[in-house]
């Protein structure tokens, strides 16, 4: 691949509310060799309303009986807990990235320095906060969970006429379902937007394990969102649809040899392989004892390894011609 796969370890809230442990995930995605480490800025006054109803997976993973507005009020990160986690991830030497929910956390994380803006799925049809993003001018990534093609289509449009660049934009497939099903990640969609709207394009993944986000990386995926934690079975909503440390390292290290393998697409035989051919190939010998002047024939030739010898390739031009020589079997046929 031409660039490198941009690998966003997704912490979200899986810090709990607790700053300590929102310090150890950073260092288990740097330690993972992730690019970003990400969390998830709001206020919760500004994202829900105080009667809003939990998602369903949120009651099954936390089994509590809350409000969303109560949940999330005890996920919430103040201002300066994002200027310890940015200060952390500099220390750990990987970048520190956050959704904001709201247009006041959107303008908060890009007084904090942020250069990439990260669109949640749940706000592809937020018109207003999508035009002030658009009108920033800055890189966006936009998840597309929930989304149809239409509706992904109409928030490009919005972010374009606010000012925002198609070329600073990557696209998100992603399944919003916690844990998602294998027969709904519908993978090639990926492609499909890639195909329709000729912007980068990647996949933010909600399933169990890391098979998906590398497949993903195969179909040309530019970007990789995936959610991390300490442990799957801590209290919270995200945690059971998240992967733990070793399979983050695991991701993040098949992610990069997927980059490798993927070379640049020409077809040819590389230095490796070279050494190989004479053992590999064949070539043109006799496959019994051959008079000269006698006839080559199918009855009397054969090819065998080693491919040093006359390629099988000029089998026809040899066939008819009168042998130069005597060959015993075996010997390789010569002109």
């Amino acid at each position: 691949m031409d660039k490198k796969v941009l690998i966003i370890a997704e912490a979200g809230v899986n810090h709990n509310g607790d700053i300590k442990l929102a310090k150890k995930l950073i260092e288990i995605a740097a330690n993972a060799g992730a690019d970003y480490v990400k969390f998830q800025t709001f206020t919760t006054d500004n994202l829900v309303t105080s009667k809003a109803r939990r998602a369903q997976y949120q009651n099954k993973n936390t089994g509590a009986v809350e409000t969303q507005y109560k949940m999330l009020k005890r996920l919430e990160l103040t201002p300066a807990d994002h200027y310890v986690l940015k200060a952390h991830c500099k220390k750990n030497k990987i970048g520190f990235m956050s959704t904001g929910f709201d247009i006041e956390s959107i303008n908060f994380l890009v007084s904090l320095g942020q250069k990439i803006i990260k669109i949640p799925s749940g706000e592809v049809t937020n018109l207003p906060y999508l035009r002030h993003i658009g009108s920033l001018k800055k890189e966006i990534i936009i998840s597309t969970g929930m989304s149809t093609l239409g509706e992904v289509e109409s928030a490009i449009e919005v972010l374009i006429n606010a000012g925002m660049e198609k070329e600073k934009m990557t696209i998100l497939h992603c399944t919003t379902d916690y844990t998602a099903k294998m027969c709904d990640v519908n993978l090639r969609a990926m492609e499909v937007m890639q195909k329709a709207f000729g912007i980068k394009v990647g996949y933010s993944d909600h399933t169990v394990g890391i098979e998906i986000p590398i497949a993903a990386v195969a179909l040309g995926a530019a970007a990789i969102e995936k959610h991390f934690t300490l442990d799957c079975a801590m209290p919270g909503p995200d945690h059971k649809a998240s992967i733990e440390p070793f399979e983050l390292h695991q991701m993040v290290s098949a992610i990069r040899n997927i980059e490798i393998a993927l070379g640049n697409g020409i077809k040819i035989s590389c230095p490796s392989e070279e050494k190989n051919k004479v053992f590999g190939r064949k070539s043109i010998v006799a496959k019994c004892l051959i008079k000269k002047g006698e006839l080559l024939s199918e009855a009397n030739l054969t090819t065998k390894r080693p491919g040093d010898g006359l390629s099988p390739m000029y089998w026809d031009k040899v066939i008819g011609r009168a042998a130069d020589r005597d060959y015993q079997s075996n010997d390789f046929i010569k002109f």
